[in-house]
């Protein structure tokens, strides 16, 4: 399933994307047509919290869209405008740093690669959809950046879970830009701060099922600004693979439906450059993900 939070007429929904990736389906809108009693979800975290069952639901939508391709609430993908699959997280985003060896070294030295799961977390102000704007706040900074991210979105609650366990508590994946104010977040030696301004967590377009992501660890990540690529990497060069990244947090905290998970951004970034080349006005990040889709925005003149 690709779920999305997408918005028509002013009205907002949970919607699923097709095979085609060329048609939104409108849950509520379809349900109400089937004459038949289904679970209604209003919001993305209720939909994750459904879990399994309600997949069970949705493959029943699935099938009967497609005997009914003129059904109400069956739209082109273009007449509608999508959100970040979860507008409003219940939590602040969980984000690991240094995850790619090649990363560590670039905002560093080898001395940088971590021997331990680094983490930090955004704001959930900080969530924008795709084709939003960021805000450049260039009163507070000059050196805004972009980080391309694979995103895991946890399915179940649950606390101490073993490596061997991880995925059962994993729903799926989506496209984060964990974009990150260099100079606020050296000069508050951590990293909230600079990475939870306004606007600074584009997610989406869609929250794909793990069931269509069969091998997470092993995906193409590609960031390019402008049309340029400027990160080219892939999941199976993590340092600490995304079951290792579940256990950890969870030791000693519980995992929640809904909770996020940034995995770390591949080399390219750009402090890495000499000299670096920092986000500016106008600028369009586009991030791509094996099976996820695109993620483009713009940054506000």
């Amino acid at each position: 399933m690709r779920f999305v939070t997408a918005e028509k007429s002013g009205i907002q929904f949970i919607g699923i994307v097709n095979s085609n990736l060329d048609q939104v389906v409108d849950i509520k809108t379809v349900i109400k047509q089937m004459n038949v009693k289904l679970t209604v979800p209003d919001t993305m975290i209720e939909v994750i919290a459904l879990g399994e069952d309600l997949i069970e639901e949705i493959k029943l939508i699935e099938e009967w869209v497609l005997i009914h391709p003129e059904a109400q609430g069956v739209y082109p993908i273009e007449e509608v405008t999508l959100k970040a699959p979860i507008p409003k997280p219940n939590k602040n985003i969980f984000c690991v740093g240094k995850n790619y060896a090649e990363h560590a070294i670039e905002m560093g030295s080898e001395k940088d690669i971590p021997e331990h799961v680094m983490m930090f977390t955004k704001a959930p102000t900080t969530v924008v959809g795709p084709d939003e704007n960021v805000l450049n706040h260039k009163e507070i900074t000059e050196q805004l950046d972009y980080e391309g991210e694979l995103a895991v979105v946890i399915g179940k609650s649950g606390r101490a879970i073993s490596e061997s366990e991880a995925f059962d508590y994993v729903y799926g994946y989506t496209i984060i830009n964990d974009i990150t104010a260099r100079d606020i977040q050296s000069r508050h030696k951590q990293f909230f701060l600079g990475k939870s301004l306004d606007t600074t967590c584009p997610m989406g377009p869609m929250l794909v099922h793990k069931s269509l992501i069969p091998n997470p660890d092993n995906l193409n990540v590609k960031t390019k600004v402008n049309g340029e690529v400027r990160q080219s990497g892939n999941t199976s060069q993590f340092i600490f693979p995304i079951e290792s990244i579940v256990s950890v947090i969870s030791q000693g905290m519980t995992l929640e439906p809904g909770d996020i998970i940034a995995t770390g951004t591949p080399a390219g970034v750009g402090k890495g450059f000499n000299p670096p080349r920092f986000l500016k006005a106008g600028d369009v990040i586009e991030i791509s993900i094996d099976g996820l889709g695109v993620l483009r925005n713009k940054i506000a003149e």
